[in-house]
């Protein structure tokens, strides 16, 4: 009889599921009993498919050619399962070699066990309350949803949402279990049904983890194992998307459960929360985008304002010969050409460069003086102009050598600061490393590596041993063994580490966050893991943010900050001409609303002409009504991977003048 069955459902995580599968593989070992792995693919578009099926033969695929959702892609492979016991894990996740024993033990000494969750930690090793958590009530939730359970994490009344009363180093009957490691029992499943299909995303574990209680059984959180989860495949929790999805599944689940009188009043609540927090959420995007460009456009005006008076006293005017509306109108006008050009120059973008801010801003102030010249409100001083000119680079170099110097210390403004690095591992594996790391141009310098050998010792062992204070070091040939794991505090602090990569060939996972669990918080490093035979290294700074990793990708000009403005550029000025010639091109569009819908959706941001339809981009990629595909003319169609074949030479060689040359070929088509 099988023991396990684990279930893994993709969705464009190549990365993180080669590294999930190869754990799973060494706990499945370390059980000793059989089990069936099953990777349900959501029609990812990363290679995920080819790569399960040449380094993991012993899993079975389902690949579907659309994207049914969690819930849906689950029960595929739970209906096919035969597992005394059913994990659903995410594939962003890590598993402790013995994990899945330390599990099934306990689920055989608990037979009245229906769910079991695990300790959680994210990709820096810390705790993620989501490891346990109560039933939303609608008290439950309106704790959660207006703050008062962050406000208050560890109250009984207040924290009930993540149990934060309740200590993560022991076991506790919870209600609620989380999505990410669910093992199930297989019996229980068979009494109370699969996970319930209205679920696209998100509330499906909560939905489940109550029919198991109402059923009779019990949920547990047991911290005897531990696991790694970076949140690789989920959406941004501080996006709109993210609030929208979220808290819509928790309205189903009210709906659901709760008796009708209070599941008005429940999702009363919710919808009032979600436009409340997608309020904040836009806010909070907003204020981080705007903020420099309106403590630029304040400390320009300032500046001008003092030119102004400067000006008045001793030169050519009279004090108050400048109209009020000088500095209202006409000087708000004058920072809005000079950041508008200073922007689409490239001024704000990283690295920051001077020579970027200085022909932005000369440019903004010829536009200025030209315009000047026939407009009789901008008919002022000359002087004023190139003297605020002059001061707009001051101020916008300024700004940013501030922030630059708060943040790093030194005043390289147009130099990336290159992390410090060391490599956790032997030393074929950290040349391996080292190899990556170049391959994918990654900026940072290698001091060495942390032999996980006992008997490395080299000069600078004895200097960790003896606490010697850091000082400037060359770059250390890779070769050189900085010391041993036992001494890898001393050695973060002795180079300044900023960040380790564990490598997953030499070290188990569970003495990989054995590690990142003892380190000490001060000075905070980031830690990665190249897992074995892998060409990604990953790793996640915060439990709020997607994982991140180094990997051999190509360079795409698609997504160079400049190219993308221009993109932006050309799609607003398209969409508006467009919109002016509506009337007549209207009448040779198949798809006559959708025209007029998808001109003022690229006008708007929401969508681009031309992009990648048959490949996967950046999670920020907006969707596109055209593939560069579409343009190519041929009596057969195109396969898919034709289609990814030709928009990734589109990314990759990308100019302006591609979007050009496809609206013209494919103008009929621009309502589809």
């Amino acid at each position: 009889m099988v023991k396990l069955s684990v279930v893994v459902v993709n969705y464009n995580v190549c990365y993180f599921l080669e590294q999930a599968l190869l754990s799973v593989r060494r706990a499945v070992e370390k059980l000793g009993q059989p089990v069936e792995v099953f990777v349900v693919d959501n029609n990812s578009a990363d290679g995920s498919v080819a790569m399960v099926q040449a380094r993991f033969p012993e899993v079975v695929l389902i690949a579907n050619h659309t994207n049914p959702g969690f819930s849906k892609a689950n029960n595929q492979a739970l209906r096919r399962a035969t597992g005394q016991y059913q994990l659903l894990l995410n594939p962003d996740t890590v598993v402790e070699e013995d994990t899945f024993r330390a599990c099934c033990a306990f689920m055989d000494a608990h037979p009245e066990c229906g769910g079991l969750g695990v300790k959680m930690l994210d990709g820096q090793g810390r705790f993620l309350p989501e490891s346990k958590r109560a039933l939303p009530t609608p008290t439950v939730a309106f704790y959660k949803m207006f703050g008062l359970a962050r406000l208050l994490p560890r109250s009984r009344t207040f924290g009930r949402y993540h149990l934060g009363f309740l200590s993560p180093d022991e076991t506790h009957e919870v209600e609620v279990l989380s999505g990410a490691f669910m093992l199930l029992r297989k019996a229980a499943l068979d009494e109370i049904g699969l996970l319930d299909e209205d679920y696209f995303m998100y509330g499906e574990d909560i939905d489940l983890s109550y029919r198991l209680t109402q059923g009779g059984w019990k949920n547990y959180y047991y911290p005897g194992t531990r696991i790694i989860h970076y949140k690789g495949e989920s959406t941004k929790r501080t996006s709109v998307n993210f609030v929208f999805v979220f808290y819509r599944a928790m309205v189903i689940f009210a709906r659901k459960h709760f008796a009708p009188g209070r599941a008005g009043l429940f999702s009363l609540l919710i919808n009032a929360a979600i436009w409340l927090r997608a309020g904040a959420a836009l806010l909070e995007r907003l204020a981080v985008r705007v903020a420099p460009l309106l403590l630029d456009a304040g400390l320009i005006w300032g500046g001008m304002y003092f030119l102004k008076t400067y000006w008045e006293r001793n030169h050519k005017f009279a004090p108050g010969n400048y109209p009020p509306q000088y500095m209202e109108v006409v000087v708000p006008a004058y920072i809005l050409v000079w950041l508008t050009s200073a922007y689409l120059s490239g001024a704000y973008d990283r690295p920051v460069k001077t020579s970027r801010v200085v022909r932005g801003v000369f440019v903004g102030t010829l536009v200025i003086s030209a315009a000047s010249n026939f407009l009789d409100a901008w008919r002022f001083s000359k002087a004023l102009i190139i003297l605020g000119g002059v001061w707009a680079v001051a101020a916008l170099v300024g700004r940013q050598l501030v922030a630059h110097f708060i943040k790093y210390r030194d005043l390289r403004l147009s130099e990336r600061r290159q992390k410090n690095i060391a490599i956790v591992g032997s030393g074929p594996e950290s040349r391996r490393v080292r190899q990556l790391l170049e391959a994918a141009g990654v900026q940072a310098r290698v001091i060495g590596y942390v032999n996980v050998a006992p008997e490395a010792t080299t000069p600078a062992v004895a200097a960790a041993d003896a606490h010697a204070a850091p000082s400037p070091l060359p770059h250390s040939p890779l070769e050189d063994a900085l010391g041993e794991l036992r001494q890898l505090a001393d050695i973060i602090h002795l180079y300044a580490l900023d960040e380790l990569i564990f490598c997953g060939k030499d070290l188990p996972a569970s003495q990989i966050i054995a590690l990142m669990l003892s380190l000490p918080a001060d000075p905070p490093v980031a830690y990665k893991i190249l897992p074995e035979d892998s060409q990604y290294i990953i790793g996640s700074s915060n439990k709020d943010t997607p994982g991140d990793y180094y990997t051999l990708d190509i360079a795409l000009s698609l997504y160079q900050p400049q190219q993308a403005r221009a993109k932006r550029l050309l799609d607003v000025v398209s969409s508006a001409g467009l919109l002016l010639l509506a009337p007549l091109l209207i009448w040779w569009q198949p798809r006559k609303e959708g025209f007029l819908r998808n001109c003022l959706e690229v006008l708007l941001g929401n969508r681009t002409w031309v992009g990648l339809r048959y490949t996967t981009g950046p999670a920020q990629a907006v969707p596109a009504v055209l593939s560069p595909a579409d343009a190519v003319a041929t009596v057969t169609p195109l396969t898919e991977v034709t289609q990814r074949r030709l928009e990734l030479l589109y990314a990759k060689d990308y100019e302006p003048g591609m979007d050009l040359s496809v609206l013209w070929r494919c103008w009929r088509r621009l309502g589809q």
